[in-house]
């Protein structure tokens, strides 16, 4: 789902990182509070319109989640507007590739190709982000590192994926993103065509959501630094140190 927004931009995120001597911690917010809403878009939305609502960008301000919160992540997750229109592209390629064609063409066709793509990264959201979190006592956020050289931080970020954490902030391996992605790439074969339900559709279907989710990880990390150098946009706790 997160695919071609991630790679548009993972190439500027990384090349408008600065440099290791110029490294500031002022690129670190605190985490997303649950109790109120940002005034800042840019707090939750990458560039204003890509969801990024499950990352931690001081691991040091680390505070374990409950089982709603999770569910309340995995929705937003979901059902934000960029979703929807995201969802639409990924039909459109599709019928105009004639992907699926069991599904046909027109109206009728575009349709289904749309409710099977949203369905993909829905139930994809909620079983990594929530019910195998929930079930696996782990924590699906992106927890950045947010100083360093920016090397070491891609490679921090892509391998994410495979590290997760548990809920008391303790680095494992992440089966919530694995079996999370495999099961929901299992459960696409209830709905699409029988002659899409092969096993190595299944594997690449779960290939492509784990890669999108490791190359949007890179964008997660690099956000702010595109945010306080492109963009010229300090985070809450900059501006608020800056005016005392």
């Amino acid at each position: 789902m997160r695919l071609l927004p991630a790679m548009a931009c993972i190439a500027v995120a990384a090349a408008q990182a600065p440099d290791p001597p110029e490294m500031r911690t002022d690129g670190i917010a605190e985490p997303v509070d649950f109790n109120r809403i940002n005034s800042s878009r840019d707090d939750t939305h990458i560039l204003g319109v890509v969801p990024n609502f499950a990352t931690v960008n001081d691991p040091s301000l680390f505070r374990p989640i409950s089982a709603g919160e999770k569910f309340k992540l995995a929705s937003q997750d979901s059902f934000d507007p960029f979703s929807w229109v995201i969802v639409g592209v990924y039909a459109g390629v599709a019928q105009w590739g004639n992907d699926y064609k069991q599904y046909g063409q027109g109206t009728q066709g575009y349709a289904k190709r749309y409710g099977a793509a949203f369905a993909d990264g829905t139930i994809s959201n909620f079983m990594t982000e929530a019910i195998m979190p929930c079930i696996l006592h782990e924590d699906s956020r992106y927890f950045r590192m947010a100083v360093g050289n920016p090397w070491k931080r891609t490679g921090y970020a892509l391998t994410r994926v495979l590290v997760g954490r548990s809920n008391s902030g303790k680095q494992r391996f992440n089966t919530s993103e694995i079996a999370g992605t495999m099961i929901a790439a299992g459960i696409a074969n209830l709905y699409y065509p029988s002659g899409n339900r092969t096993v190595g559709e299944t594997m690449e279907k779960f290939t492509v959501n784990v890669v999108s989710d490791a190359g949007f990880n890179v964008l997660r990390e690099f956000w702010p630094d595109m945010r306080r150098k492109v963009l010229h946009k300090g985070d809450l706790e900059g501006q608020s140190q800056s005016q005392r």
